[in-house]
Order: structure tokens, then sequence, then C-alpha cells
């Protein structure tokens, strides 16, 4: 085999992953559950990627490490509760009109929120740690704290129920397969996010300064583009997107607690190191594999699920160090 036929198999390579999983599993638990469980999958990685995409975007253009990112995700989930309380009416009438757009109004004000919390995060703690990776680490622990902290406060220590509107509890069946309405709402958010983040990234001027921005800043502030001032954007947008998948996760647990950020949040650095710090697109592919890994292990082998993602990376990790997708190499 040629040397230009081994460079293309590695530059390929990373892509056949979650194909290979995808049809490895299905041999191994018969078509029924395997419909179910790969919906439920991609539904998963979908909310996870709300969540991940947002952090790998502040780390590939500002390289901050937030720690506190999971208290974005806690925000989102919370002003959802207070959104959809007063929408009772709508998400209990059998209208899926109604559910929807009920879910709709909650999704805008949780990344409204979330958002506009980033903005202040970024100009009162963030922007004073630039260039200061281990300062970074311990004032974002303890912004998370703080946050968390006044979460409790203002809704409370409780874990709040946050029922699914009434069309869209139970499930519909794809064949023989029994897929939650839900999911399938969940899977179309994600989808429609990843798409527009990938138009906006290569079909617009901001995204190609984006883009260039994170392989060089320097060259991109030289061409007289305000760094400081994408570098507010995309922290805004970042927190914004982890305020939607703080949502979504909280919609899908119906229940939300002072913690629902932080028990993403492992599962999100999973994600970033699986498809290479900083890659939205290595991140979407991590994602998927793994909310695929979770609901694959927990079906085949229930005592090794919560290792099953740890497992996963590491695997990743001995083969590409950088992740599949490391920025300088898509």
């Amino acid at each position: 085999m040629s040397k230009e036929w081994l460079d293309r198999l590695q530059q390929w390579a990373p892509y056949a992953v979650t194909p290979l999983i995808v049809l490895a599993a299905l041999p191994a638990m018969g078509l029924t559950a395997w419909v179910t469980l790969t919906i439920a999958g991609l539904t998963m990685g979908m909310m996870l990627f709300l969540v991940a995409s947002g952090l790998t975007l502040i780390f590939g253009l500002m390289e901050v490490l937030n720690f506190a990112h999971a208290a974005f995700v806690t925000v989102g989930a919370f002003v959802t509760v207070s959104v959809l309380g007063p929408l009772v009416g709508w998400t209990t009438a059998p209208s899926l009109t109604l559910n929807l757009l009920a879910l709709l109004m909650a999704l805008l004000a949780a990344a409204a929120a979330s958002g506009a919390l980033g903005f202040v995060f970024e100009r009162i703690i963030i922007r004073q740690v630039y260039g200061a990776p281990l300062h970074q680490i311990l004032i974002t622990i303890g912004a998370l704290t703080v946050i968390e902290q006044l979460v409790i406060v203002i809704w409370g220590p409780d874990a709040i129920a946050l029922p699914k509107p009434a069309t869209l509890r139970g499930s519909v069946f794809l064949g023989s397969s029994p897929i939650e309405t839900y999911r399938l709402v969940a899977l179309f958010v994600g989808l429609a996010v990843a798409a527009a983040m990938q138009l906006i990234l290569t079909r617009t001027r901001i995204g190609l300064v984006v883009r260039a921005g994170v392989e060089d800043r320097e060259m991109v502030q030289s061409l007289g583009y305000n760094i400081r001032r994408v570098f507010v954007g995309i922290f805004i947008a970042g927190t914004a997107l982890a305020g939607m998948g703080g949502m979504m996760w909280g919609q899908y647990q119906a229940l939300v607690n002072y913690q629902i950020g932080d028990s993403m949040l492992i599962l999100v650095f999973i994600i970033l190191i699986i498809g290479g710090l900083g890659s939205v697109g290595g991140c979407f592919i991590a994602a998927i594999l793994v909310g695929l890994t979770s609901n694959y292990a927990g079906f085949l082998a229930p005592t090794l699920a919560l290792g099953s993602n740890i497992l996963l990376m590491a695997l990743v990790l001995l083969w590409r160090p950088r992740g599949l997708f490391p920025i300088g190499e898509q």
C-alpha cells in the first residue's frame, strides 16, 4: 500500500469509528432493541453536544478551560422551570402546537439567561485570568460553587419536577421499536443547532474569523479584527448553548436540581478530549459516540456502563493522543 493511501486511510479512519460501533452492536442486541437504543444514544449525544459545543468553542478560541460551564447548564434548567410554570395550561393541553411553543419559549429563555450571565461572567471573572491556566481552573471552580449557591437561594435546595408536555409523553413505534416522543424532539433540536453552527462557522464572515482565530489569533488581530469583541461574543454563545443543553436535559429527566450541570460535566470533558480540544466537528462526533456507548453498554453490560465512556476515551487516546479531530488536522 502506497504512502498516499496510508495517509488517506489515517485521515478518514476517525469517521469510521461511529458506524463501526453502530454496526457491531446490531447482532449483539437484535433489531428492535438496536433501533431503540441507537435513537436513544443519538438523542443523548445531541443534548450533550449542546453543552460541549459551547465549551469547545470557548476553549478553541479563547484557550479558557471553564469549569464553571456546568453552572450555565444549571441556570438554563432552572429558568426552564420558571418559564414553564406559568405556561402549565400550554404544557398540559392535548395540543402538539401549544406544547412545542412552550418548549420553544423555554429554550429561548434558557439561552438568553445563560448568555447574559456569561457576558457578566466574562467581564468580571474570565477577563482577569486570560493566559493563566491554573488561575482559570481555580477561579472557575470557585465561581461554579458560588453560582450553584445562588441557584439554591433563588429556587431552593430541593429537586423540582419538570413534567414533559402532554403530547410528548409516551412513545411512538418505528416498526416494532418503541421510541420516546420527547427524544425525537431533542434529536431534532440538537441536529438543527449543529447544522446552524456548521453554517455559521463555514459560510459567514464571523465564522471565518472565529475559525481563523482558533488557528492564529495574532494573525486575525493584525488584519484589523477586534479579537477581544470576538472573545466576548463566543463566550456568550458558548454559555447560551449550555443553557439550551440544560433546558433539554432537565426536561428529558423531568426533574431539575442544583447539581444537574455537575452531572453532565464529566461526560462533557470526555467528549472534548475524544473529539479533540477546540474542534466543533470533533465535538459533534464524540458526543454521538458517548451517547451511543452509554446506551449500548447499559443494555449489554450494565455493570460496565458507568465506566464505558472512560474506557472509550482511553482507547481513543491510545490510538490518537490528541483526539479524533485535533485542531490543525481538519
